[in-house]
């Protein structure tokens, strides 16, 4: 509801002038009315823009896949963290289409370049912003897509939502959009690594039928060597050669297949997330499922625990030989209450089948017309094997903007050392890295 202020008169004002119209004598500053909208109104607009991500540790992304180029603006990073943009690389080559047979054709060299944030190799406190141009659009693949929806696309939904949407490669529902996440997410890794020496790593645990078994991975010891050993992220070597046949078998007859990313978190520190709306698990739900082509979350034991008793669920507490409480097992997937519990955080991401694919379905015109459509344009057989950095960048984003609003909340003040310990390490024989 609109608000109303009646100024008071000035001090030292005069008694209107006689020679004055009736109309502007009746007009005096004592019955000025000054109407306010109200500010929530405002800041609602803002928030569902839906492109900004994080509270503290706060993410922007921007650009389409056959725009100008795509990129983020990350504001909230702390000061005096090394960052140059071989930093950011890394992971992008990682993302990066054209990589392999088994990836889209579309050759890009994601070559990033950071504009501001960063002085003399260090992080400035200020916000980063990070540009990554398209060098190798093709915009005319694209030209029956401007007038019929892809099934299973964003295409007919942006219409809804817009009334008008960028035809070429799906605009913003395009994976490309994720350029942005991964380089934030790169930045979010050197915060974690830094301040407690956590690993965010993930790997593809299945595709289509192929399913790596529960066990053959250690998630205390497996290493990024051994998960980009092969072109479709898998580290388990005889099940990573099914996968990619899988993928071969599909790509050549023109369909797509899905899969699912494992996801790991080593030594987080304990006490991230918040009861009740904001438990750590459930912010890490949203951030991974807003990534394109996700369908399914599972998170610990996730729907197989549902098949055990709780004496069989139930992860017991020890003391360790650091004097630490520990859990012997972990189907709690390192989250109790919605809050780390300091053991391996693990979670399962499913992706559908690459919506593009080049055979004929039927569908309808923006007009409404039924036809088929031949798609056109160069698209991922399977989107899984470039989605594991996807996914290590949405976790470590989570985390660094919890672990900034655990020291804000609870580290203020001196912890009980009772039952708390220092923020910066979750075991005491932990010292924090140098990089």
């Amino acid at each position: 509801m609109a608000s109303s202020i009646t100024s008071k008169p000035f001090l030292g004002a005069t008694k209107p002038n006689s020679s004055l119209s009736s109309d502007l004598q009746r007009f005096s500053f004592a019955s000025l009315h000054i109407s306010i909208k109200p500010r929530t109104l405002k800041k609602l607009q803002i928030q569902a823009a839906g492109s900004t991500f994080g509270n503290y540790f706060r993410v922007t992304t921007f650009g389409e896949s056959h725009g100008g180029g795509v990129g983020c603006i990350v504001d909230g990073c702390p000061p005096r963290i090394p960052l140059s943009e071989s930093d950011l690389q890394v992971d992008l080559d990682r993302r990066r289409p054209g990589q392999s047979r088994i990836t889209t054709p579309r050759k890009e060299t994601d070559t990033c370049r950071i504009y501001s944030g960063v002085s003399e190799g260090v992080t400035t406190g200020t916000p980063i912003h990070v540009f990554v141009p398209n060098t190798d659009q093709r915009g005319h693949d694209y030209k029956e897509m401007s007038i019929a929806y892809r099934p299973s696309h964003a295409d007919a939904t942006y219409d809804m939502k817009y009334g008008v949407r960028a035809v070429q490669g799906g605009g913003r529902s395009s994976a490309r959009e994720t350029i942005g996440r991964v380089a934030s997410g790169a930045i979010a890794k050197k915060i974690l690594k830094q301040f407690s020496g956590t690993e965010v790593l993930a790997y593809v645990s299945q595709v289509h039928q192929v399913v790596l078994p529960d066990g053959p991975v250690d998630h205390a010891t497996v290493t990024l060597d051994q998960i980009e050993s092969n072109i479709v992220r898998c580290p388990h070597p005889e099940y990573a050669e099914k996968m990619i046949a899988a993928i071969d078998a599909v790509r050549t007859r023109g369909d797509s297949i899905g899969g699912v990313v494992t996801c790991i978190v080593r030594n987080a520190p304990r006490g991230l997330g918040s009861p009740v709306f904001d438990k750590l698990e459930a912010e890490l739900a949203k951030a991974v499922m807003s990534l394109p082509a996700t369908k399914g979350f599972e998170f610990g034991s996730g729907f197989a625990g549902t098949f055990l008793t709780g004496s069989e669920h139930n992860d017991e507490f020890f003391t360790d030989e650091h004097g630490t409480v520990r859990t012997r097992t972990n189907r709690s997937g390192g989250i109790q209450g919605g809050i780390s519990n300091g053991e391996i955080i693990n979670m399962r991401v499913a992706f559908k089948p690459t919506a593009t694919i080049s055979k004929k379905q039927h569908t309808v015109t923006r007009e409404k017309e039924e036809i088929e459509l031949l798609a056109r344009g160069r698209h991922d057989p399977c989107v899984v094997p470039r989605a594991v950095p996807m996914v290590e960048a949405m976790v470590a984003m989570v985390l660094a903007d919890q672990l900034m609003a655990q020291h804000g909340q609870c580290n203020l003040f001196p912890i009980n050392p009772e039952l708390q310990e220092p923020l910066s390490f979750s075991f005491p024989n932990f010292e924090p890295a140098n990089i």
